[in-house]
């Protein structure tokens, strides 16, 4: 076999199914049959060129599948093991940053179906240093999410102050929301799913919440506050105004950690801030061995992803269906 088959953008908005010829890895790197990739929003910055983008792309950043070439250096990783790729396609190990132990900050790192070709392929190349051990239990279609929507969630409450039995509110039952309430149970917190609309009460409930508030119909901040106030508030949707409307609904001490990335602006009140000691972060993905940790923790708890499946040749149909935001909740590329 000399070629694969691989999805690939060849303008802005342009996905084409293409054959490329197979290569041997570089130095650092390992070559890996892909078996399944999942279908982000985030692989809007490829497809629509939001960031300069050297066409033709592979995008597609979650991706699992089986190492079949390991290339030069490379050390700690077998032929025929399964692994898988993530945003963060590998530090460099000597940046300021990495120095520190930083890895996802890393000024050196290239992002996967960015900067290089990615997922949406039966064949791919990645750096060894960025790359997860995938479990047995786990099947590649169920890892896959988890890479970046997982890793994301998982890392944000692990990190996050919250300890178990506080007031863990997710905003947004959605695409990283329904894994965010399902892993903040898991971890002990009393959790809180909120959202729009009354027909996601009954989803957040079997996600695993002891509460939901609908945010077209309740006061958000209120009804926080009336369940004694919330250690964090993970925002998951895209949206300033989603972050500023969680902020008084935090108990003294608290944080709300935004997860989606946009432009429009935060606005918050330095009263709050000051007397009531809040804070507002920012969480981005997570370093190789988080993406082990979301990974084992989701074998051992049974948290999963709901996934809708296509083969690797309907990929633009995947991804029009995610960005439609009619997927529930993942899409997922296999490639058999």
């Amino acid at each position: 076999m000399s070629t694969y088959r691989a999805v690939h953008v060849v303008s802005k908005g342009k996905l084409e199914l293409a054959q490329k010829p197979l290569l041997d890895p570089p130095a650092g790197h390992v070559r890996i049959r892909v078996e399944a990739c999942g279908v982000c929003h985030s692989d809007a910055i490829t497809v629509d060129g939001l960031l300069p983008i050297q066409y033709p792309r592979v995008p597609g950043h979650e991706a699992v599948g089986k190492i079949d070439v390991i290339g030069p250096g490379v050390e700690g990783w077998h032929v025929g093991q399964r692994v898988g790729v993530g945003f963060l396609g590998g530090s460099c190990g000597y940046c300021e940053y990495c120095r520190d132990g930083d890895l996802v900050n890393c000024t050196n790192q290239a992002f996967t179906g960015v900067q290089h070709d990615g997922g949406y392929a039966e064949v791919m190349i990645a750096k060894a240093r960025g790359l997860m051990s995938v479990p047995d239990e786990l099947s590649s279609v169920d890892a896959a999410p988890l890479l970046c929507a997982g890793i994301t969630t998982f890392s944000a409450l692990r990190n996050s102050p919250a300890r178990a039995g506080d007031l863990v509110a997710i905003f947004g039952v959605g695409g990283l929301g329904h894994l965010g309430v399902q892993y903040a149970r898991h971890m002990g917190f009393e959790v809180v799913a909120i959202d729009r609309g009354a027909d996601r009460a009954e989803l957040a409930k079997k996600l695993g919440a002891h509460h939901y508030i609908d945010g077209s119909t309740t006061d958000v901040a209120k009804a926080l506050e009336a369940l004694g106030g919330a250690s964090v508030v993970v925002a998951t949707a895209s949206g300033g105004k989603a972050v500023a409307a969680a902020l008084s609904g935090l108990r003294r001490g608290g944080v709300v950690i935004s997860l989606g990335a946009t432009d429009e602006p935060i606005e918050l009140s330095a009263f709050e801030l000051l007397f009531k000691g809040l804070g507002v972060e920012g969480a981005l993905t997570g370093t190789p061995s988080a993406g082990d940790a979301t990974l084992k923790f989701s074998a051992l708890s049974d948290v999963a992803a709901m996934v809708e499946t296509m083969p690797l040749e309907r990929a633009a149909e995947a991804y029009a269906r995610m960005m439609s935001g009619q997927a529930r909740f993942r899409m997922v590329l296999t490639m058999v």
